[in-house]
C-alpha cells in the first residue's frame, strides 16, 4: 500500500496537472470504485460535471480534489494497487481503468483511475472547516507537516500501552507511515519493532521522529518505492527508494551496519524486518511466558 511518499508524488503531479481545470465529463466504469461514494456512480459523475478541480492536497496516505466555489472534495484513497494517471485522450484504455475523469480546456489529457484489486476509489465528501473531507477528519497530521504538533506524539508514546511499531501504523498519532518506512526508521534507531512506548525516553521518541522524517524525505526525492509495477506516478514512472532500503525486503542479506544477518518476522498480517544485534528485542518478548503450561514428564 502507498505510504506518505508515494502519495505526495501523486499529489504533486495531480496538482501540476489536474488543478485548475474544469471537469466536462465522469465516466465510473466499476461500481467498487466509488463505493464510499453512498450515493452511487451517476450520483457522482453529476455532482462533479462542471466545477472546477481546486490545489490537490494531502493527509497522511489520503489525498483530495477540492472543488472550487463549494464545501466539497473528491477523496482519493489508492488502497493496494490503485493509480490516478493523466493519460491523452486517445490512449488506449488500461486493463484495469476503472472512473475517468474529462476536462473542458482542450488540452487533450484526461484523469484515469486505474485500479487491479479494486480496494482504493474515489468519493465526495463534504468539508470539515479546516478544509478536510469528513471522512478522514480523525486523520492526524504527518510528520512531514509544519503543523505536527511533537510534543503531543512524544506524550502520547509515552501514554499508550503499546509497541513502537503499532505506535507508528496508528494514523490517529502519525499519519503517512506504513510497514516499510516504519522498519527503515526503526533500523535506522536501532529499535526493536516490540519496544513498548511506555520506555522510550524524549531523547530516542525524538531521534525516532527525525528517523521517520529523514526516511520519508530521502524516498520522496527519487519518487518513492516501487516494488512492482502498481505504484506509479501519474505520468505512470515508478519510484527508486526500494534501491536504498537498509531493512525492509532485506532477509538474510547482512546489516548495514553490522553483517549480521537481517531477518524477518510475521507481524500483524505483515512482515516486519529487523537487525537481531543492532534492534536487540525487548526483555519481555525473549522471557517466556509465566503462564504457560509445563511440559509433561
Amino acid at each position: 500500500m502507498p505510504e506518505l511518499p508515494e502519495v505526495e508524488v501523486v499529489r504533486r503531479g495531480l496538482e501540476r496537472w489536474v488543478s485548475g481545470r474544469t471537469v466536462a465529463g465522469v465516466e465510473v466504469l466499476h461500481p467498487r470504485a466509488v463505493r464510499r461514494h453512498l450515493a452511487g456512480g451517476e450520483d457522482f459523475a453529476a455532482r462533479l460535471r462542471g466545477h472546477r478541480v481546486g490545489v490537490a492536497m494531502r493527509r497522511g496516505k489520503y489525498l483530495w480534489l477540492p472543488l472550487a466555489d463549494t464545501d466539497l472534495s473528491v477523496l482519493g484513497h489508492l488502497g493496494m494497487s490503485g493509480q490516478l494517471l493523466v493519460q491523452p485522450e486517445e490512449a488506449r484504455d488500461e486493463k484495469h481503468l476503472r472512473i475517468r475523469i474529462r476536462f473542458d480546456d482542450g488540452l487533450g489529457t484526461e484523469l484515469r483511475f486505474v485500479d487491479q484489486r479494486t480496494f482504493g476509489g474515489l468519493s465526495l465528501h463534504e468539508n470539515t472547516p479546516e478544509g478536510l473531507p469528513e471522512a478522514i477528519a480523525h486523520i492526524a497530521r504527518d510528520p512531514l507537516d509544519p503543523a505536527f504538533d511533537e510534543a503531543a506524539f512524544h506524550t502520547a508514546l509515552r501514554l499508550r500501552r503499546t509497541t513502537v511499531k503499532r505506535a507508528l501504523l496508528d494514523q490517529t498519532l502519525i499519519s503517512g507511515v506504513g510497514n516499510i518506512y516504519a522498519d527503515e526508521a526503526l533500523w535506522r534507531t536501532r529499535l526493536h519493532y516490540d519496544r513498548p512506548t511506555a520506555t522510550l525516553t524524549r531523547p530516542r521518541s525524538t531521534e525516532l521522529l527525525g528517523h521517520v522524517r529523514d526516511v520519508m524525505t530521502s524516498a520522496l526525492a527519487v519518487g518513492g518505492t516501487s516494488f512492482d509495477s502498481l505504484y506509479v506516478n501519474v505520468n505512470g514512472e515508478s519510484g527508486y527508494f526500494d534501491r536504498s532500503l537498509d531493512a525492509y525486503g532485506r532477509e538474510g542479506e547482512p546489516c548495514r551496519r553490522c553483517g549480521t544477518p537481517m531477518r524477518r518476522r510475521p507481524w500483524m498480517n505483515r512482515s516486519s524486518y529487523f537487525c537481531p544485534r543492532c534492534q536487540r528485542p525487548p526483555r519481555s518478548v525473549l522471557a517466556p511466558s509465566r503462564t504457560a503450561p509445563r511440559a509433561s514428564s
